[in-house]
């Protein structure tokens, strides 16, 4: 058997392993409570990864989601108390205008889509950053629970998080895999060049790929806020490797066209497990990156299309 033949299969033959493991170091890991508070955990970053995948799924990078997510959780707590629920739908849609900024200059300005999407992340952190005086901002509690108790609260002990983040998964995964837009991205991730000369608008629907990664990773911000009542230009720090670390272990290839947001619920929970582990193992928070950093070239020697190199961008 040829690791080409094992390769789709290795991120939940990954995660049974990683799994096994850990419950050997604490058998405690695979009750239901814990699993369940791990679920509940990774949920932002698994909605903050499920906006990165669609950018890749094209043969793109979002590297701006972590600093968009930052942003909109300092501008979340200042609205809060004039705007209330309101402000919601407003720092959406800045996030989902940085988006566009991105889409924009990857596609119409022929920007590398690194370059754009880093750049427009120093623009949402100067934004943050002006917005908070450079340091944290709070929510009030009872207000926080009064506009968004539904958010922080849970069912049968279930926290409501783990049911936000599936019905999102939910609703991408119909885009992904029911409409036309699901089947253009795809086309647009197996070859670009193909889809141009197809006839593909190919420009439109990256453009609105990075729109919609811009609003998602704004939702992150927002879910961020609400859990912690509050929000500060930083207080995402160290999400945007694990969360590209979901993506690609989780068999989206940084070469685009095949994988999903469906495998990013893999990945995700692999990312989770590996952060438990090292919890189990008093890793040093510091340290963790390290490991994160290991992880993210593992995963893109064995998920990378080589045929494809050229391609990635």
């Amino acid at each position: 058997m040829t690791i080409d033949r094992i390769r789709p299969h290795l991120p939940w033959i990954t995660l049974v392993v990683l799994t096994l493991a850990v419950s050997v170091i604490n058998p405690v890991f695979l009750q239901p409570a814990s699993l369940v508070q791990m679920t509940a955990d990774v949920a932002t970053l698994f909605v903050l990864a499920l906006g990165i995948t669609l950018v890749i799924y094209i043969g793109g990078i979002d590297l701006s989601a972590q600093s968009v997510a930052n942003m909109t959780t300092v501008l979340a707590t200042l609205a809060l108390p004039k705007f209330g629920m309101w402000m919601a739908p407003a720092v959406l849609g800045v996030g989902a205008t940085l988006g566009f900024a991105s889409g924009y200059a990857s596609t119409r300005l022929k920007v590398p889509s690194f370059i754009a999407t880093l750049a427009v992340g120093g623009v949402a952190l100067s934004l943050g950053q002006y917005a908070s005086g450079q340091q944290a901002v709070f929510m009030d509690a009872e207000l926080r629970d009064q506009v968004f108790g539904w958010v922080t609260g849970s069912t049968a002990g279930v926290p409501h998080e783990i049911f936000i983040a599936g019905a999102l998964l939910a609703v991408l995964l119909f885009i992904e895999r029911r409409t036309t837009l699901g089947r253009a991205l795809k086309a647009i991730g197996a070859g670009e060049p193909a889809a141009v000369a197809s006839g593909l608008r190919v420009d439109r629907y990256k453009i609105a790929v990075y729109t919609i990664s811009g609003l998602i990773a704004a939702f992150a911000g927002l879910m961020f806020a609400v859990k912690l009542a509050g929000g500060a230009p930083n207080i995402a720090e160290g999400f945007l490797l694990p969360a590209i670390v979901a993506v690609l272990i989780g068999g989206t290839p940084l070469t685009g066209g095949v994988g999903g947001v469906l495998n990013t619920l893999i990945g995700a929970l692999i990312v989770a497990v590996i952060r438990t582990a090292m919890v189990y193992l008093e890793v040093p928070a510091t340290a963790q990156q390290i490991v994160f950093g290991v992880v993210l070239i593992v995963a893109i020697a064995l998920t990378i299309d080589r045929s494809k190199l050229a391609m990635v961008k």
